[in-house]
């Protein structure tokens, strides 16, 4: 599904996104991409519900979205950044894998009926490495910030 970047509609629907991404619920943590540059950046979109399975035990009563999976959401977007920029179909024989968080920040609780909305530069690839600066806001505030670092990987090492 492709649309004008220069609006903020979907770019990618959940449906495209699972053709690129091996992630299924419930840990899928991508609904949407508004905007993708290939080789350059990408905006996507979290939207999280009190439905979310991690909620009945983090916490009871004060429901919180974990950093881990705060952090997982960036990778995934992170993902999509560089499967999109290696070309527009899917490549069932790659898988992008996370090899390493850095500078990662927390600053804001996120909680049930926030949308994240998750953004990732490329800083660097070389090779299979692909280095990333990732943000994820709630509100046009900063939630969390990190330097992701993924390898592309061929299936069959994997296994």
């Amino acid at each position: 599904m492709a649309r004008d970047n220069n609006t903020n509609e979907t770019i990618m629907d959940v449906n495209d996104i699972s053709r690129f991404l091996a992630h299924r619920y419930p840990f899928l943590l991508v609904d949407k991409v508004t905007q993708l540059t290939t080789g350059e950046s990408i905006t996507a979109i979290k939207n999280v519900t009190i439905n979310e399975p991690f909620f009945t035990g983090h916490f009871p009563g004060q429901p919180i979205m974990p950093g881990v999976l705060i952090i997982e959401a960036m990778a995934q977007t992170t993902g999509l950044l560089g499967f999109r920029t290696l070309g527009d179909e899917p490549r069932p024989d790659l898988l992008f894998v996370l090899a390493g968080v850095d500078k990662a920040k927390f600053r804001q609780q996120v909680v049930p009926g926030d949308q994240l909305v998750l953004s990732a530069e490329i800083l660097r690839h070389k090779g299979n490495v692909w280095i990333y600066d990732s943000k994820a806001h709630v509100d046009g505030k900063l939630v969390a910030s990190a330097e992701i670092k993924c390898v592309a990987t061929n299936v069959e090492e994997n296994l």
